[in-house]
Protein backbone atom coordinates (compact mmCIF):
# COMPACT_ATOMS: atom_id res chain seq x y z
CA UNK A 1 0.00 0.00 0.00
CA UNK A 2 3.02 2.27 0.34
CA UNK A 3 5.55 1.12 -2.23
CA UNK A 4 3.32 0.45 -5.23
CA UNK A 5 1.72 3.93 -5.34
CA UNK A 6 5.16 5.54 -5.20
CA UNK A 7 6.53 3.28 -7.94
CA UNK A 8 3.46 3.98 -10.11
CA UNK A 9 4.20 7.69 -9.75
CA UNK A 10 7.57 6.99 -11.33
CA UNK A 11 9.74 7.54 -8.30
CA UNK A 12 13.10 5.86 -8.89
CA UNK A 13 15.42 4.23 -6.41
CA UNK A 14 17.76 6.67 -4.65
CA UNK A 15 20.92 7.08 -6.75
CA UNK A 16 23.20 6.25 -3.82
CA UNK A 17 21.67 2.79 -3.44
CA UNK A 18 22.29 -0.26 -5.55
CA UNK A 19 19.28 -2.24 -6.76
CA UNK A 20 19.97 -4.86 -4.08
CA UNK A 21 20.25 -2.20 -1.37
CA UNK A 22 17.02 -0.59 -2.54
CA UNK A 23 15.18 -3.92 -2.51
CA UNK A 24 16.53 -4.66 0.97
CA UNK A 25 15.45 -1.19 2.13
CA UNK A 26 11.93 -1.78 0.78
CA UNK A 27 11.69 -5.23 2.40
CA UNK A 28 12.87 -3.84 5.73
CA UNK A 29 10.52 -0.88 5.44
CA UNK A 30 7.54 -3.13 4.75
CA UNK A 31 8.29 -5.29 7.78
CA UNK A 32 8.70 -2.25 10.04
CA UNK A 33 5.45 -0.70 8.84
CA UNK A 34 3.37 -3.88 9.14
CA UNK A 35 1.76 -2.52 12.31
CA UNK A 36 0.11 0.38 10.45
CA UNK A 37 -3.54 0.39 9.42
CA UNK A 38 -4.42 0.50 5.72
CA UNK A 39 -5.74 4.04 6.03
CA UNK A 40 -2.56 5.26 7.72
CA UNK A 41 -0.39 3.49 5.13
CA UNK A 42 -2.35 5.32 2.42
CA UNK A 43 -1.79 8.60 4.27
CA UNK A 44 1.92 7.80 4.52
CA UNK A 45 2.05 7.02 0.78
CA UNK A 46 0.36 10.35 0.03
CA UNK A 47 2.85 12.20 2.22
CA UNK A 48 5.83 10.37 0.70
CA UNK A 49 4.53 11.12 -2.80
CA UNK A 50 4.36 14.81 -1.99
CA UNK A 51 7.93 14.84 -0.65
CA UNK A 52 10.10 12.88 -3.11
CA UNK A 53 13.85 12.79 -2.68
CA UNK A 54 16.66 13.64 -5.06
CA UNK A 55 17.84 16.79 -6.78
CA UNK A 56 15.03 16.53 -9.34
CA UNK A 57 12.57 15.28 -6.74
CA UNK A 58 12.04 12.07 -8.68
CA UNK A 59 13.39 9.51 -6.22
CA UNK A 60 11.91 7.31 -3.57
CA UNK A 61 12.44 8.83 -0.09
CA UNK A 62 14.92 6.97 2.09
CA UNK A 63 13.57 4.57 4.70
CA UNK A 64 14.69 6.69 7.65
CA UNK A 65 12.56 9.59 6.44
CA UNK A 66 9.56 7.35 5.74
CA UNK A 67 9.82 5.75 9.19
CA UNK A 68 9.94 9.20 10.75
CA UNK A 69 6.76 10.21 8.90
CA UNK A 70 5.13 6.88 9.80
CA UNK A 71 5.81 7.39 13.51
CA UNK A 72 4.14 10.80 13.31
CA UNK A 73 1.07 9.37 11.54
CA UNK A 74 0.73 6.20 13.63
CA UNK A 75 3.37 5.54 16.28
CA UNK A 76 4.33 1.87 16.56
CA UNK A 77 2.98 0.06 19.59
CA UNK A 78 5.38 0.04 22.52
CA UNK A 79 5.73 -3.73 22.58
CA UNK A 80 6.71 -3.79 18.91
CA UNK A 81 9.60 -1.39 19.28
CA UNK A 82 13.05 -3.02 19.42
CA UNK A 83 14.28 0.05 21.33
CA UNK A 84 11.63 -0.34 24.03
CA UNK A 85 12.31 -4.07 24.30
CA UNK A 86 16.05 -3.49 24.56
CA UNK A 87 15.69 -0.80 27.22
CA UNK A 88 13.32 -2.82 29.42
CA UNK A 89 15.37 -6.00 29.11
CA UNK A 90 18.53 -4.08 30.02
CA UNK A 91 19.64 -3.29 33.55
CA UNK A 92 18.43 0.27 32.95
CA UNK A 93 14.85 -0.84 32.41
CA UNK A 94 15.02 -3.39 35.20
CA UNK A 95 16.19 -0.65 37.59
CA UNK A 96 13.39 1.63 36.40
CA UNK A 97 10.84 -1.11 37.08
CA UNK A 98 12.25 -1.92 40.51
CA UNK A 99 12.67 1.71 41.57
CA UNK A 100 9.31 2.97 40.25
CA UNK A 101 10.41 5.31 37.46
CA UNK A 102 9.49 3.05 34.55
CA UNK A 103 6.40 5.10 33.53
CA UNK A 104 8.56 8.19 33.07
CA UNK A 105 11.19 6.17 31.18
CA UNK A 106 8.47 4.85 28.88
CA UNK A 107 7.21 8.39 28.31
CA UNK A 108 10.72 9.52 27.41
CA UNK A 109 11.17 6.64 24.96
CA UNK A 110 7.83 7.37 23.30
CA UNK A 111 8.78 11.01 22.84
CA UNK A 112 12.44 10.79 21.85
CA UNK A 113 12.84 7.29 20.37
CA UNK A 114 16.49 7.26 21.49
CA UNK A 115 18.35 5.42 24.24
CA UNK A 116 18.36 7.75 27.26
CA UNK A 117 21.61 9.53 28.03
CA UNK A 118 22.78 10.38 31.55
CA UNK A 119 21.19 13.83 31.41
CA UNK A 120 17.91 12.28 30.22
CA UNK A 121 18.00 9.80 33.10
CA UNK A 122 18.35 12.63 35.63
CA UNK A 123 15.32 14.35 34.13
CA UNK A 124 13.33 11.10 34.01
CA UNK A 125 14.11 10.31 37.65
CA UNK A 126 13.21 13.86 38.65
CA UNK A 127 9.81 13.58 36.93
CA UNK A 128 9.27 10.23 38.65
CA UNK A 129 10.10 11.75 42.03
CA UNK A 130 7.61 14.55 41.37
CA UNK A 131 4.95 11.97 40.50
CA UNK A 132 5.69 9.97 43.67
CA UNK A 133 5.45 13.13 45.79
CA UNK A 134 2.15 13.95 44.15
CA UNK A 135 0.80 10.50 45.00
CA UNK A 136 2.03 10.78 48.60
CA UNK A 137 0.29 14.16 48.94
CA UNK A 138 -2.89 12.63 47.53
CA UNK A 139 -2.65 9.70 49.97
CA UNK A 140 -2.18 12.13 52.88
CA UNK A 141 -5.18 14.15 51.70
CA UNK A 142 -7.33 11.00 51.63
CA UNK A 143 -6.01 9.95 55.07
CA UNK A 144 -7.23 13.29 56.42
CA UNK A 145 -10.72 12.52 55.09
CA UNK A 146 -10.43 14.20 51.69
CA UNK A 147 -11.36 12.73 48.36
CA UNK A 148 -9.49 12.62 45.09
CA UNK A 149 -10.66 14.51 42.04
CA UNK A 150 -11.31 12.76 38.77
CA UNK A 151 -8.06 14.22 37.41
CA UNK A 152 -6.13 12.79 40.37
CA UNK A 153 -7.70 9.36 39.88
CA UNK A 154 -6.89 9.54 36.16
CA UNK A 155 -3.27 10.47 36.92
CA UNK A 156 -2.89 7.49 39.25
CA UNK A 157 -4.62 5.14 36.80
CA UNK A 158 -2.47 6.31 33.86
CA UNK A 159 0.73 5.88 35.85
CA UNK A 160 -0.30 2.39 37.01
CA UNK A 161 -1.19 1.42 33.42
CA UNK A 162 2.19 2.70 32.18
CA UNK A 163 3.98 0.69 34.89
CA UNK A 164 2.03 -2.43 33.87
CA UNK A 165 2.88 -1.82 30.21
CA UNK A 166 6.58 -1.58 31.07
CA UNK A 167 6.38 -4.87 32.95
CA UNK A 168 4.61 -6.50 29.98
CA UNK A 169 7.35 -5.28 27.61
CA UNK A 170 10.04 -6.70 29.91
CA UNK A 171 8.11 -9.97 30.28
CA UNK A 172 7.63 -10.20 26.51
CA UNK A 173 11.37 -10.01 26.01
CA UNK A 174 11.91 -12.72 28.62
CA UNK A 175 9.25 -14.94 26.98
CA UNK A 176 10.74 -14.65 23.51
CA UNK A 177 14.24 -15.17 24.84
CA UNK A 178 15.65 -12.02 23.30
CA UNK A 179 18.76 -10.52 24.80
Amino acid sequence: MLVEPLVRLGLAKPTKLTVAQFEAMIADLCSKLAYMSDLNLQALAEQAASMPAGKNQDQFPIAAKILQWAAAIQPPPDDASPLFRAVFSDGLGQSALAEGWAPELLGHLRKSRIWPREYDLKQIRSRAEDARRQIVRQDEHVARGGTLTEAEWNFRKARRQAQDKCQRIAALVAEVGER
